[in-house]
């Protein structure tokens, strides 16, 4: 079997989408199966990664929509030596293209593979509800309409990383009548064993935090994230003089909103922002912290939430991250009803008074929801299974 992952981005900084292919390629090709990529990336664009698998990068696209009309020509001339074509997110360029290249080689009576769209949390309707996004759902709208609503009806499958997303995707737009619905999963490699220099790695990074306890939040630094409540809630905690591990955030912190994210936070010196960590600051910073938190107000997946888990640290998170099912069954964190600066506070106080005991059983579930639901070699298994079966 050849797959064929077709993506807006194979670069690592456009967001988890194309780490989840680089988690996924290593452990479906086994036996038959080959893995080749496709983006809409520069040629010659340097993800300064290795890659062990072949990408096609087609040249940049054309606004926001990521236009470039060499991917079409290229689907047209190389689609048919594929089995599975697994498109990868909507609202963009490269779910249309191939779904017009498709139609185009049923026209001709041509061999063509399977379609899969993975629409990776982008049917959620937050995104058409949300306040600060009016312009942004009516131009989904139409986009529905003219493309989208077309090549997901017209797909052989869809594929869901989890059971909320499939059930979500159903409620947003008119008109939405695919052809099957598969919850596959989705996963992530076992993080490293941990090792000294870890911690070594991140103390470097975060000198203030040595001997402390500290709460982890590392995400993008963004209003959806829900870091801002996060911010208000505990400082008002720290002023009501409460007693609390310091709050370490991580992520870049190049944008106007994480710079006021600083400025809101620089009242309270048991706040620290660190900026983007990688490497072994990354994994000392999860090893050593005594909870993740992300109070986020959507989230398909949240790979760093996954990540947590499996050094077993619990989780703190919202009912608008849809793996919140997964984790509550398997009682390896805490679930928030809504994103309010009243619901952290009241959730952050009861962790607060945890002991290390209780805190090291809940880590313990968390790594074994991991390792029951999220651990990529899995979630592998059942994907390649299902693609052969459909």
């Amino acid at each position: 079997m050849k797959i064929l992952h077709v993506i807006s981005s194979m670069d690592p900084k456009a967001g988890g989408v194309s780490q989840g292919i680089r988690n996924l390629n290593p452990y479906i090709v086994k036996g038959d199966v080959q893995v080749e990529v496709i983006s809409i990336d520069d040629k010659n664009e340097d993800y300064q990664l290795k890659d062990e698998f072949v990408i096609h990068k087609i040249g940049k696209g054309k606004t926001s929509f990521q236009y470039n009309p060499k991917l079409y020509v290229w689907l047209m001339q190389n689609l048919e030596n594929y089995d599975c074509v697994v498109v990868h997110g909507i609202w963009q360029y490269h779910n249309y293209a191939v779904y017009i290249a498709i139609k185009k080689l049923k026209k001709k009576a041509k061999k063509t593979p399977k379609v899969i769209i993975m629409v990776h949390g982008m049917l959620d309707p937050y995104f058409q509800k949300a306040a600060d996004r009016k312009m942004k759902a009516l131009r989904n709208e139409l986009v529905w309409r003219c493309t989208e609503k077309k090549a997901i009806n017209a797909a052989d499958a869809l594929f869901f990383t989890c059971e909320e997303e499939l059930l979500l995707a159903r409620t947003t737009f008119k008109g939405y009548l695919p052809k099957k619905e598969i919850n596959v999963g989705f996963g992530i490699q076992k993080p490293p064993i941990f090792e000294v220099q870890m911690k070594k790695a991140f103390e470097q990074k975060c000198p203030e935090i040595l001997g402390k306890k500290y709460w982890l939040f590392i995400s993008r630094i963004h209003p959806k994230k829900g870091v801002d409540v996060l911010i208000d809630a505990y400082n008002k905690m720290t002023s009501a003089n409460h007693i609390l591990p310091d709050l370490v955030i991580v992520g870049p912190v190049d944008s106007d909103y994480a710079q006021q994210m600083i400025e809101k936070a620089n009242v309270n010196p048991q706040i620290h922002f660190l900026g983007m960590l990688t490497g072994n600051s990354k994994w000392g910073a999860f090893y050593g912290c005594e909870a993740y938190l992300l109070p986020s107000h959507q989230e398909n997946f949240g790979i760093a939430i996954v990540e947590a888990m499996a050094c077993k640290k619990p989780v703190l998170i919202t009912k608008n991250i849809n793996i919140w099912r997964e984790i509550e069954a398997g009682n390896g964190g805490w679930i928030l009803e809504e994103v309010s600066t009243d619901s952290i506070e009241k959730s952050l106080l009861v962790i607060s008074k945890y002991t290390d005991a209780h805190l090291e059983n809940k880590g313990k579930c968390a790594i074994e929801t991991f390792n029951k639901t999220f651990d990529v070699e899995d979630c592998a298994d059942i994907f390649i299974t299902t693609l052969k079966n459909l």
